[in-house]
């Protein structure tokens, strides 16, 4: 028998998956989102992407629940992303008892391997946005029947359209308690059984009170309770509050399938050899260390291994950044996660599963996402005692006042909870983000976290990768020395002539160089490994046979090569002519970047993979002061770790798999467009079409934003010490908190579309650095 899943947001009971939960405790299965823990030996950690959670104390309520199933060590569970990081014992625990666990205190969860398939997603938010959109129309028409109590002269309306209209407005505040309201209620009631107090309790009890003497007062006008109705009240509270709720979900699924692109890299399934020399296709996860498996043109390795038969150029761009090809031949190792791009090789597996680079990289990767910020642990603890507090003032108000009037009782309590519901509070900074979210895709940054806004405007350092992020994908000249009396341009436009008729990248990045300015050339022959030669006619010159390529085929004198440096000869019938130095091309607009960061008194580091003397060059084209080479993602995030204990607040620019762990654990993370899925799936903002200014931009939006996120939190915050002690002494019914809650979310809404207009060094346009000049110099 399948156990039953409690649907998040519904509340309502449905069918367990296929099989049942206990699929998932086949080691092979567990093995897609867990690992083994190095440092306890038998122990291992998993990863679960959690339904249903909507506040700071669902955390914690999430964090009990698993931490009480016999064999779990320990529990951390994110909030933002909605993961959980569950340490157990497979000797004493299983996944399938906590995900039972998780079904009696109300939420649902999937493997983090799967993280919600796009379908549940885009059902739970349409189902939200019915509930908004149900809760706007009710609240308009109930404002239009509750508008002549307010405005008419006493006796104005007789006792029997007064009746009407409440009678009317009763009818329209049903669909809103039972449908748009579900999701408050049904959350509350959890969290009663649990015995814990979330959000959503206070939220509850005060539409419930309200709807409830409403009706009283609506079927018996002259009971104890009057005939004061707060319908009104009631619509325009919960439109508000599905209007926060709706952005936090918009939120929600943008950050919900973070690992999915990761995931979906390995094949599911690959050809492996039988005893008898055949073939069949198995899962990838039942490989096992000495497997021999064939990899097709186009395939992705499923595990680290050796080439035993075939040639091949892999692309392991999504693991080390590099852009390039790589060729793999016999008795060469590939890597799972890289990609196979032109032959049939037969592999002999090594490493599989949690062992290889693959997976090592994946680990640091969810272990620094699943870190809580200090800020979200002081959450953690403050929410159950301000909710606690907010309930007992509206008991305490109503206690005061049920002996002097039960009616006046009730509204002081319902004034109460609707005053003190943070509404305006929590429109102060989603309000914002999203204002200056739309102003930011506008200049062609994508915000993918818009609390990463928050975090941006604290900044005062931020991390470069090289490759792919500060270069482009191609070489470039970034220097030319001739021998004496020749000039420099001259010698690129006759090395572009004879370049033009090969493929090496050497070759296209001299022909870039040269543009159009180039001579037919003859008898041109290409040798493999050395370089090109042919025959070149210039007009008003004699014709010349010139060699390109390397020092040796071109006959350079010695000492003429840096050490290090790529670089390309030219050669004539007198000699050696020129040598053109090659480097990653840098982006245009690289230095201004920089310049600006550091106008915005912003600390820029470079670190990188690459030989320490390639990333020194780099920086110094760039204007980056500080660059480290050589360095491992490891060593990437052990240099922001080290940063960040220092107290500095870092933000991470990278675009490949490698700068995945550091991506998670810094403050900040920004993949450029072109970055692999994997790092934008990590990422807070994602630039669009690699403009490196757009850094800039963002930096300074973030900081105004920031600005206007203050002032709107010190104006709810005002309001709120305000309007509640008038409340408690029953100078503001609950139409009066109502309104005064929706205009001061409505003034706050009005203060973050200030935002729309982007503002910021790169916001008037984007200014563009000039290429690296090439000098001639005499050799």
């Amino acid at each position: 028998m399948q156990p039953d899943v409690l649907a998040p947001d519904t509340g309502r009971v449905q069918a367990a998956p296929a099989g049942g939960w206990h699929a998932v405790d086949d080691p092979l299965e567990w093995a897609a989102f867990s690992r083994p823990l190095r440092d306890h030996e038998g122990w291992q950690e998993s990863y679960l992407a959690i339904q249903g959670m909507h506040c700071a104390s669902c955390a914690l309520t999430v964090e009990q629940a698993l931490a009480q199933v016999p064999g779990v060590q320990a529990v951390q569970v994110n909030g933002a992303s909605a993961t959980a990081r569950v340490t157990w014992s497979p000797e004493t625990s299983r996944p399938s008892q906590w995900l039972a666990a998780l079904q009696r205190a109300g939420y649902g969860a999937v493997p983090a391997g799967d993280l919600l398939d796009a379908a549940a997603r885009t059902r739970e938010q349409r189902l939200l946005l019915w509930r908004w959109l149900v809760a706007g129309f009710c609240m308009m028409q109930v404002m239009m029947y509750a508008w002549p109590a307010y405005v008419a002269a006493p006796g104005e309306i007789t006792p029997d359209i007064a009746s009407l209209l409440r009678w009317a407005s009763w009818v329209l505040t049903l669909p809103v308690v039972l449908f748009s309201c579900w999701p408050f209620l049904a959350a509350a009631l959890r969290d009663l059984r649990r015995r814990t107090v979330g959000m959503d309790v206070p939220v509850a009890a005060g539409i419930a009170i309200a709807f409830g003497a409403s009706t009283a007062a609506t079927f018996d006008p002259s009971g104890i309770l009057g005939s004061e109705v707060w319908f009104d009240s009631v619509t325009m509270f919960v439109f508000f509050l599905l209007s926060g709720r709706l952005l936090e979900q918009r939120l929600r699924d943008r950050t919900a399938g973070s690992l999915e692109a990761l995931m979906r890299r390995l094949p599911q399934a690959i050809e492996r050899q039988r005893p008898d020399g055949g073939f069949e296709r198995v899962a990838a996860r039942r490989l096992a260390a000495r497997d021999v498996i064939r990899v097709l043109p186009g395939e992705v390795f499923p595990a680290d291994g050796v080439v035993l038969e075939g040639r091949t150029r892999v692309d392991e761009s999504l693991l080390t950044g590099e852009s390039r090809p790589l060729a793999r031949a016999a008795g060469e190792p590939v890597i799972a996660g890289s990609q196979n791009l032109s032959g049939v090789v037969l592999v002999r597996v090594e490493r599989t599963g949690g062992e290889t680079r693959y997976a090592g990289i994946v680990a640091l990767m969810e272990q620094a996402a699943v870190e809580k910020p200090r800020l979200a642990r002081i959450a953690d603890r403050i929410a159950s005692p301000f909710l606690l507090a907010v309930l007992a003032a509206a008991a305490g108000s109503a206690a005061w006042w049920w002996a002097v009037d039960p009616a006046q009782a009730l509204g002081v309590a319902v004034a109460v909870l609707i005053v003190t519901c943070p509404c305006a509070l929590s429109l102060a900074t989603p309000a914002a983000t999203l204002a200056a979210a739309g102003a930011l895709a506008r200049q062609g940054i994508l915000v993918r976290r818009l609390q990463g806004l928050e975090s941006c405007a604290g900044i005062d350092t931020v991390v470069f990768d090289k490759t792919g992020t500060l270069t482009l994908d191609r070489m470039g000249v970034c220097a030319t020395r001739t021998r004496p009396g020749v000039d420099a341009g001259e010698a690129v436009a006759l090395a572009a002539s004879l370049a033009r008729h090969s493929l090496h990248p050497a070759s296209r990045a001299i022909v870039a160089a040269a543009g159009s300015e180039t001579w037919p050339a003859s008898e041109v022959a290409e040798q493999a490994g050395r370089g090109v030669e042919g025959r070149l006619t210039v007009p008003g010159a004699p014709a010349r046979q010139l060699r390109l390529g390397s020092a040796a085929f071109c006959g350079a004198p010695a000492g003429a090569a840096p050490a290090g440096q790529s670089m390309v000869h030219l050669a004539d019938d007198a000699g050696w002519l020129a040598r053109f130095e090659l480097d990653e091309t840098i982006r245009t607009d690289a230095a201004a970047a920089v310049a600006v960061l550091r106008r915005e008194g912003l600390q820029v580091q470079l670190l990188s993979g690459d030989a320490a003397p390639a990333v020194q060059r780099l920086a110094r084209r760039a204007g980056i002061a500080e660059a480290h080479g050589d360095c491992s993602p490891e060593d990437k995030l052990d240099r922001v770790r080290r940063a960040q204990a220092a107290g500095r607040r870092v933000a991470m620019v990278g675009d490949g798999v490698n700068d995945g762990p550091v991506l998670a654990r810094a403050d900040v993370s920004i993949a450029m467009g072109d970055a692999v899925p994997l790092a934008q799936a990590r990422s807070d903002f994602i630039v669009l079409g690699g403009q490196l200014l757009a850094v800039g931009t963002l930096v300074a939006q973030a900081r105004r934003t920031q600005r206007i996120v203050r002032q709107n939190l010190a104006w709810a915050a005002g309001y709120n010490a305000v309007c509640v002690p008038l409340a408690v002494v029953g100078w503001m019914p609950p139409w009066l908190a109502g309104l005064g809650m929706a205009a001061s979310s409505l003034l706050v809404v009005a203060n973050a579309a200030r935002l729309a207009r982007i503002s910021g060094p790169a916001g008037e346009g984007e200014a563009t650095a000039a290429p690296v000049p090439l000098a001639g110099q005499s050799a």
